[in-house]
Protein backbone atom coordinates (compact mmCIF):
# COMPACT_ATOMS: atom_id res chain seq x y z
CA UNK A 1 0.00 0.00 0.00
CA UNK A 2 2.05 2.66 -1.26
CA UNK A 3 -0.21 4.63 -2.99
CA UNK A 4 -2.47 6.86 -1.74
CA UNK A 5 -3.23 9.79 -3.78
CA UNK A 6 -7.23 10.40 -3.51
CA UNK A 7 -7.44 9.05 -0.04
CA UNK A 8 -8.91 11.78 2.39
CA UNK A 9 -8.13 12.10 5.62
CA UNK A 10 -9.28 14.80 8.37
CA UNK A 11 -7.47 15.26 11.95
CA UNK A 12 -9.52 16.92 14.57
CA UNK A 13 -7.47 17.68 17.80
CA UNK A 14 -7.22 20.83 19.98
CA UNK A 15 -3.36 20.98 20.33
CA UNK A 16 -1.70 22.52 16.82
CA UNK A 17 1.50 20.76 17.15
CA UNK A 18 -0.29 17.70 17.39
CA UNK A 19 -1.91 18.86 14.25
CA UNK A 20 1.31 19.75 12.64
CA UNK A 21 3.55 16.72 13.26
CA UNK A 22 0.74 14.36 11.86
CA UNK A 23 -0.29 16.56 8.83
CA UNK A 24 2.66 16.98 7.85
CA UNK A 25 3.51 13.14 8.52
CA UNK A 26 0.33 11.87 6.53
CA UNK A 27 1.15 14.37 3.43
CA UNK A 28 4.25 13.19 2.79
CA UNK A 29 2.59 9.40 2.48
CA UNK A 30 0.48 10.92 -0.10
CA UNK A 31 -3.08 11.38 1.61
CA UNK A 32 -4.88 14.51 1.13
CA UNK A 33 -5.55 15.86 4.42
CA UNK A 34 -7.50 18.78 6.01
CA UNK A 35 -7.40 19.42 10.01
CA UNK A 36 -9.45 20.73 12.89
CA UNK A 37 -9.58 22.04 15.85
CA UNK A 38 -12.91 21.95 17.39
CA UNK A 39 -15.88 19.36 17.28
CA UNK A 40 -18.40 21.95 15.60
CA UNK A 41 -15.64 22.52 12.66
CA UNK A 42 -14.98 19.04 12.26
CA UNK A 43 -18.63 18.09 11.98
CA UNK A 44 -18.62 20.62 8.40
CA UNK A 45 -15.97 19.58 7.14
CA UNK A 46 -16.07 15.92 7.00
CA UNK A 47 -19.52 16.75 5.60
CA UNK A 48 -17.82 18.56 2.49
CA UNK A 49 -15.00 16.45 2.45
CA UNK A 50 -15.97 13.19 2.57
CA UNK A 51 -12.88 11.94 4.38
CA UNK A 52 -12.00 8.10 4.56
CA UNK A 53 -10.96 8.51 7.73
CA UNK A 54 -11.04 10.71 10.32
CA UNK A 55 -8.23 10.82 13.41
CA UNK A 56 -10.47 12.47 16.41
CA UNK A 57 -9.08 13.14 19.79
CA UNK A 58 -11.57 12.80 22.62
CA UNK A 59 -10.21 15.34 25.23
CA UNK A 60 -11.53 18.61 23.31
CA UNK A 61 -13.02 22.23 24.70
CA UNK A 62 -16.58 22.27 24.37
CA UNK A 63 -17.69 19.12 22.15
CA UNK A 64 -15.71 15.85 22.88
CA UNK A 65 -14.65 13.74 20.51
CA UNK A 66 -17.64 11.69 21.67
CA UNK A 67 -20.24 13.79 20.62
CA UNK A 68 -18.70 14.78 17.41
CA UNK A 69 -18.13 11.22 16.48
CA UNK A 70 -21.96 10.63 17.62
CA UNK A 71 -23.05 13.40 15.62
CA UNK A 72 -21.02 11.89 12.87
CA UNK A 73 -22.52 8.63 12.17
CA UNK A 74 -25.99 10.13 13.05
CA UNK A 75 -25.67 12.14 9.63
CA UNK A 76 -24.33 8.99 7.92
CA UNK A 77 -21.10 9.52 7.71
CA UNK A 78 -19.07 6.38 6.18
CA UNK A 79 -15.47 7.64 7.38
CA UNK A 80 -13.64 4.92 9.92
CA UNK A 81 -13.05 7.02 12.72
CA UNK A 82 -9.63 6.47 14.70
CA UNK A 83 -10.11 8.18 18.62
CA UNK A 84 -7.04 9.31 20.32
CA UNK A 85 -7.05 9.43 23.84
CA UNK A 86 -4.49 11.20 26.58
CA UNK A 87 -6.26 8.48 29.17
CA UNK A 88 -5.33 4.87 29.81
CA UNK A 89 -9.25 4.09 30.98
CA UNK A 90 -11.43 1.14 29.47
CA UNK A 91 -14.65 3.76 30.01
CA UNK A 92 -13.36 5.91 27.76
CA UNK A 93 -12.45 3.16 24.87
CA UNK A 94 -16.03 1.43 25.29
CA UNK A 95 -17.55 5.21 24.85
CA UNK A 96 -15.75 5.73 21.90
CA UNK A 97 -16.38 2.37 20.23
CA UNK A 98 -19.93 2.15 21.38
CA UNK A 99 -20.65 5.56 19.98
CA UNK A 100 -19.42 4.49 16.49
CA UNK A 101 -15.73 4.71 16.44
CA UNK A 102 -13.76 1.76 14.59
CA UNK A 103 -10.38 1.73 16.34
CA UNK A 104 -8.65 4.37 19.49
CA UNK A 105 -4.81 4.90 20.19
CA UNK A 106 -3.47 6.50 23.39
CA UNK A 107 -1.45 9.04 23.49
CA UNK A 108 1.44 9.46 22.96
CA UNK A 109 1.75 7.23 20.41
CA UNK A 110 4.12 6.32 17.35
CA UNK A 111 3.33 7.43 13.21
CA UNK A 112 4.26 4.29 12.34
CA UNK A 113 1.38 2.72 14.61
CA UNK A 114 -0.99 5.41 13.52
CA UNK A 115 -0.36 4.79 9.94
CA UNK A 116 -0.58 1.05 10.67
CA UNK A 117 -3.93 1.68 11.98
CA UNK A 118 -5.21 3.92 8.93
CA UNK A 119 -3.95 1.26 6.41
CA UNK A 120 -6.15 -1.79 8.68
CA UNK A 121 -9.29 0.44 8.59
CA UNK A 122 -8.74 1.24 4.72
CA UNK A 123 -8.30 -2.21 3.79
CA UNK A 124 -11.41 -3.28 5.78
CA UNK A 125 -13.37 -0.70 4.91
CA UNK A 126 -12.53 0.89 1.62
CA UNK A 127 -10.51 -2.21 -0.03
CA UNK A 128 -12.04 -1.03 -3.52
CA UNK A 129 -9.69 1.89 -3.63
CA UNK A 130 -6.34 -0.21 -3.79
CA UNK A 131 -7.61 -1.69 -7.02
CA UNK A 132 -10.21 -4.34 -8.24
CA UNK A 133 -12.25 -5.93 -5.49
CA UNK A 134 -14.73 -8.76 -6.12
CA UNK A 135 -17.75 -8.76 -4.46
CA UNK A 136 -20.56 -12.00 -4.98
CA UNK A 137 -21.21 -11.23 -8.94
CA UNK A 138 -19.48 -7.66 -8.90
CA UNK A 139 -16.32 -6.77 -9.66
CA UNK A 140 -15.16 -2.88 -8.91
CA UNK A 141 -12.37 -0.70 -9.75
CA UNK A 142 -12.33 2.53 -8.34
CA UNK A 143 -8.91 3.24 -10.12
CA UNK A 144 -10.73 3.28 -13.06
CA UNK A 145 -13.99 3.93 -12.08
CA UNK A 146 -15.92 0.61 -13.45
CA UNK A 147 -18.36 -1.95 -12.26
CA UNK A 148 -18.73 -5.46 -14.12
CA UNK A 149 -21.45 -7.67 -13.36
CA UNK A 150 -20.81 -11.50 -14.22
CA UNK A 151 -18.01 -10.62 -15.90
CA UNK A 152 -19.33 -7.59 -18.31
CA UNK A 153 -18.43 -4.11 -18.00
CA UNK A 154 -21.43 -1.71 -16.95
CA UNK A 155 -21.37 1.45 -19.03
CA UNK A 156 -22.28 3.66 -16.00
CA UNK A 157 -22.57 7.31 -15.67
CA UNK A 158 -20.23 8.96 -12.16
CA UNK A 159 -23.32 9.40 -10.28
CA UNK A 160 -24.69 5.75 -11.36
CA UNK A 161 -20.74 4.69 -10.47
CA UNK A 162 -21.36 6.12 -6.92
CA UNK A 163 -24.71 4.90 -6.11
CA UNK A 164 -24.07 1.38 -7.49
CA UNK A 165 -20.32 1.23 -5.60
CA UNK A 166 -21.99 2.12 -2.55
CA UNK A 167 -24.94 -0.17 -2.77
CA UNK A 168 -22.35 -3.11 -3.30
CA UNK A 169 -20.38 -2.04 -1.14
CA UNK A 170 -22.98 -2.37 2.11
CA UNK A 171 -24.11 -5.29 0.54
CA UNK A 172 -26.62 -6.64 3.05
CA UNK A 173 -27.25 -3.62 4.64
CA UNK A 174 -31.03 -1.46 3.84
CA UNK A 175 -30.12 2.38 2.60
CA UNK A 176 -32.67 4.64 3.44
CA UNK A 177 -33.78 7.57 0.01
CA UNK A 178 -31.90 9.84 2.84
CA UNK A 179 -28.93 8.06 3.27
CA UNK A 180 -28.14 7.49 -0.47
CA UNK A 181 -29.00 10.97 -0.82
CA UNK A 182 -26.32 12.01 2.03
CA UNK A 183 -23.59 9.85 0.64
CA UNK A 184 -23.50 10.44 -3.08
CA UNK A 185 -25.62 13.51 -3.68
CA UNK A 186 -23.79 15.63 -0.70
CA UNK A 187 -25.79 16.95 1.95
CA UNK A 188 -26.34 20.66 0.56
CA UNK A 189 -28.18 18.67 -2.56
CA UNK A 190 -31.59 20.56 -2.98
CA UNK A 191 -33.72 18.72 -5.29
CA UNK A 192 -36.43 15.81 -4.39
CA UNK A 193 -35.33 12.41 -2.83
CA UNK A 194 -37.55 11.13 -5.89
CA UNK A 195 -34.00 11.53 -8.00
CA UNK A 196 -33.02 8.34 -5.69
CA UNK A 197 -35.88 6.22 -7.28
CA UNK A 198 -34.91 7.68 -10.87
CA UNK A 199 -31.15 6.08 -10.67
CA UNK A 200 -32.56 2.85 -9.13
CA UNK A 201 -34.44 2.50 -12.26
CA UNK A 202 -31.64 2.94 -14.37
CA UNK A 203 -29.43 0.88 -12.75
CA UNK A 204 -31.92 -2.02 -12.54
CA UNK A 205 -32.49 -1.47 -16.59
CA UNK A 206 -28.49 -1.95 -17.19
CA UNK A 207 -28.32 -4.79 -15.00
CA UNK A 208 -31.31 -6.54 -16.52
CA UNK A 209 -32.88 -6.74 -12.68
CA UNK A 210 -36.31 -7.09 -14.16
CA UNK A 211 -37.92 -8.03 -11.01
CA UNK A 212 -36.36 -6.24 -8.60
CA UNK A 213 -33.63 -9.24 -6.95
CA UNK A 214 -30.37 -7.99 -7.87
CA UNK A 215 -31.74 -4.25 -6.12
CA UNK A 216 -34.37 -5.03 -3.69
CA UNK A 217 -37.07 -2.50 -2.63
CA UNK A 218 -38.13 -2.93 1.34
CA UNK A 219 -41.00 -0.08 1.34
CA UNK A 220 -40.41 2.30 3.83
CA UNK A 221 -37.00 1.68 4.18
CA UNK A 222 -34.64 1.77 0.97
CA UNK A 223 -32.72 -0.04 -1.14
CA UNK A 224 -30.59 -3.58 -0.53
CA UNK A 225 -28.15 -5.40 -2.30
CA UNK A 226 -27.64 -9.59 -1.85
CA UNK A 227 -24.98 -10.64 -2.99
Amino acid sequence: MNHMEGIKILLVDDEPNILQFLELGLRSEGFTVKTAMDGTSAIQIAEQFKPHVIILDIMMPGMDGIEVCRQLKQNGNEAAIIMLTAKDEVTDRVRGLTTGADDYMIKPFSFEELLARIQARLRNQFSYLFGEVTLGPFRIDDRKKEISYMGHALVLSPTEYELLKLLVTKHGTVLSKSKILNIVWDYDFGGEDNIVEVYIRSLREKLGDKDHVIIRTLRGAGYRVDL
